[in-house]
């Protein structure tokens, strides 16, 4: 994490107004939340449309917070402890990352793309790690306050970032990849989150391209190759960095091709240069392509087989995406972190390959972001759940509701059941539930639906001769 004075501090974020006893202080670490600060830390209040950070000092100076930056605007508290002003505590949380970024002798990977982005960034920090030290995006912190967050956690010795970007409009990934300045940017791919304020595909990969305006000269720039509008978007740029591409077709330059995919995980083969057997043990097919553009991230980076078939093994997953979870006599299969139709059919793909189990069960809520067409979106993904695969399928959400709808034109009578909120859904899931089912989970994050997962882990209970 960041170790610097608070004279360095007020440089770095652009501040002023440090009473000079106070310039020789030193802060470890920065925190934008009060309720999590730690001792020695740096606090960073921010202003939002229904809070502001700046009426928590009480409790961050409780905490053992040594220093604030804090904006010019508010009041300064008559307090004996060190304020560094600034215009926009925001802003000044992106100049320090930024120049903090630029303090260090280390190598950054920026991720993004519309799905498997934080899979890739947990199985290629896994890889790196293997030879140099990596540290990683904890947890989806891949915004305009999550990145510079996530520089600022990096150490002075760490040799390795890999870095997630998020976006949902133009702009954002611009801002991000200024502030972490990429030596590698991947593309994972384009699908239809974020439709609702880009519209169309074209514009989202417009918008994810915007990686490679803070790309070095010397940069690797890294994408799927077999996604069709990524791949028509990348042809209109001149890009002077060197390019790998990655997928099933036989003209990316690391080519992968699935073999096994069964509840533990999944094995395939890179057919281009000298062919090699790889087994990463994450559920679903597609966690191929995740791994395949870490691969090649990897061996750019000169780390040799043996050691990516050990990062493979060895991964340290976010949770909530694919995440086996073991409850008494029943299994879920928590992925309730986002939704958008391609990852949906992905995740349904995923427990379709399931064959252990005797009942699946499937609970999907609302898929937000998607725009103009979203219920259309929904009424197709009904119709593409396989009822000879599933025994019940659950909905959550007015939006899921058209999934329920069109399913049901495919399900027998009864099979197909919308619940309003998350009680009721519980509640109607302790009816259904045998020994030996698994149960999918999935929707967008607002919708909370890892309570649910929570509810049923703690209120089911199943023996092997029992049905509820």
């Amino acid at each position: 994490m960041i170790k610097r004075s608070l004279k360095d501090v007020e440089k770095m974020a652009g501040g002023f107004g440090l009473k000079k006893e106070y310039a020789d202080i030193y802060i470890e670490g920065v925190s934008t939340d009060s309720r999590k600060i730690n001792k020695g830390e740096l606090f960073i209040p921010l202003i939002g449309e229904n809070f502001n950070g700046h009426k928590f000092i009480d409790k961050v100076l409780e905490k053992g917070a040594v220093a604030a930056l804090w904006c010019k605007d508010e009041p300064v508290p008559d307090l004996d402890f060190p304020f560094i002003l600034v215009d926009d505590t925001l802003v000044a949380l992106q100049l320090l990352a930024k120049e903090y970024r630029n303090q260090l002798d280390i190598k950054v990977i920026g991720i993004t793309g519309s799905n498997g982005k934080t899979s890739t960034k947990d199985i290629l920090a896994s890889l790196l790690n293997t030879k140099y030290r990596t540290k990683k995006t904890m947890g989806n912190l891949n915004n305009h306050i999550g990145t510079p967050l996530s520089i600022l956690n990096l150490d002075e010795n760490t040799e390795m970032a890999v870095i997630e970007m998020g976006t949902d409009n133009f702009g954002q990934i611009s801002l991000l990849t200024s502030i972490a300045k990429p030596d590698v940017a991947i593309i994972t791919n384009i699908g239809e989150a974020h439709l609702e304020g880009l519209k169309t595909k074209e514009n989202i990969a417009k918008a994810k391209l915007e990686i490679l305006e803070g790309l070095r000269p010397d940069g690797l720039f890294v994408y799927c190759g077999d996604d069709p509008i990524l791949k028509k978007e990348i042809e209109k740029l001149h890009i002077e960095q060197k390019i790998l591409t990655y997928g099933k077709e036989d003209f990316n330059d690391y080519q992968c091709e699935l073999g096994i995919v069964d509840e533990n995980g999944v094995s395939f083969k890179l057919t281009s240069h000298n062919p090699e057997n790889y087994y990463i043990p994450m559920l679903g097919s597609h966690n191929m392509f995740n791994a395949t553009a870490a691969i090649t991230v990897a061996k750019y980076f000169n780390i040799p087989f043996k050691s990516i078939q050990e990062g493979l093994y060895h991964i340290e997953k976010t949770g909530m995406r694919n995440e086996l979870v073991y409850a008494e006599g029943f299994t879920i299969l928590n992925d309730s972190y986002k939704s958008n139709p391609s990852s949906v059919l992905a995740a349904l793909n995923t427990l379709y390959n399931m064959k252990q189990y005797k009942q699946k069960i499937v609970v999907l809520g609302d898929m937000l972001g998607l725009g103009e067409e979203e219920v259309k979106m929904h009424e197709e993904i009904g119709l593409k759940i396989d009822s000879t695969e599933i025994e019940y399928l659950f909905t959550i959400g007015p939006l899921a509701q058209h999934m329920g709808k069109m399913a049901k034109l495919n399900f027998e009578k009864g099979k197909v059941i919308s619940c309003t909120n998350k009680p009721q859904l519980v509640e109607k899931l302790k009816r259904v539930i045998k020994p030996n089912s698994i149960i999918l989970v999935k929707a967008s994050r607002p919708l909370e639906l890892e309570e649910v997962v929570e509810k049923l882990q703690e209120e089911v209970s199943i023996s092997k001769d029992e049905v509820i």
